[in-house]
């Protein structure tokens, strides 16, 4: 909505349903619009263009578009979507295939990487319990582990060298950022960094 700006120097004005499109520039190089696209909702919570195009006038352009996932060896990938191909989870090595032969062997993926940057905690969550309902129902078929001591898969992280945690640290983590809101009056301050949440979920190591 477009409120009164009063005296206040600066406008701010956001365009929903447009897509960047295009950076305009003359002949010295020098940015002198942006053409956009208009976008629409495409009944699954994301968007497609509708091929209508707008130029703007502008002086600068700030490149700030958000998450992109990136690609995995050994595993497809949709360059344009930023997404694994997969069927609620399952992901698709031949898509002429049908029955198990369509999907990978016990290869599953969920959130972000399975329907892209749409959506909140809670369609997340809707997401990770589809894949696991799938991971679940294959289940029986996999292959049996060379070693089924739930012990074996520490020891094989460990010989590796790939940092991880327990469910015993997540309960570690959960108490260090709690505990770090209390002299803040905060039910928690959430802990970011990647090594910091290694390490707070280790005994005695926070």
């Amino acid at each position: 909505a477009i409120r009164d700006q009063g005296n206040r120097p600066h406008k701010l004005f956001l365009h929903f349903f447009e897509s960047p499109a295009e950076v305009l520039g003359d002949e010295n190089g020098k940015v002198v619009g942006l053409r956009t696209e208009r976008t629409q909702l495409d009944g699954t919570g994301n968007v497609k263009g509708t091929g209508v195009f707008k130029d703007w006038d502008v002086q600068a352009v700030y490149r700030a578009v958000g998450y992109l996932s990136q690609n995995i060896n050994q595993l497809p990938f949709d360059d344009q979507a930023g997404t694994v191909p997969n069927e609620a989870g399952r992901v698709i090595a031949d898509e002429n295939a049908d029955g198990p032969a369509r999907y990978m062997p016990a290869t599953y993926v969920t959130g972000w990487i399975k329907r892209g940057p749409v959506g909140l905690i809670g369609h997340t969550k809707g997401d990770a319990n589809e894949t696991i309902a799938c991971l679940l129902d294959d289940a029986p078929g996999f292959a049996p582990a060379e070693n089924p001591d739930p012990q074996a898969v520490t020891e094989f992280l460990e010989g590796k060298g790939i940092p991880f945690t327990t469910w015993a640290g997540w309960y570690r983590l959960d108490a260090h950022e709690r505990a770090l809101g209390e002299p803040e009056g905060r039910e928690r301050v959430k802990v970011v960094e990647r090594e910091d949440m290694l390490r707070a979920s280790e005994p005695h190591k926070v």
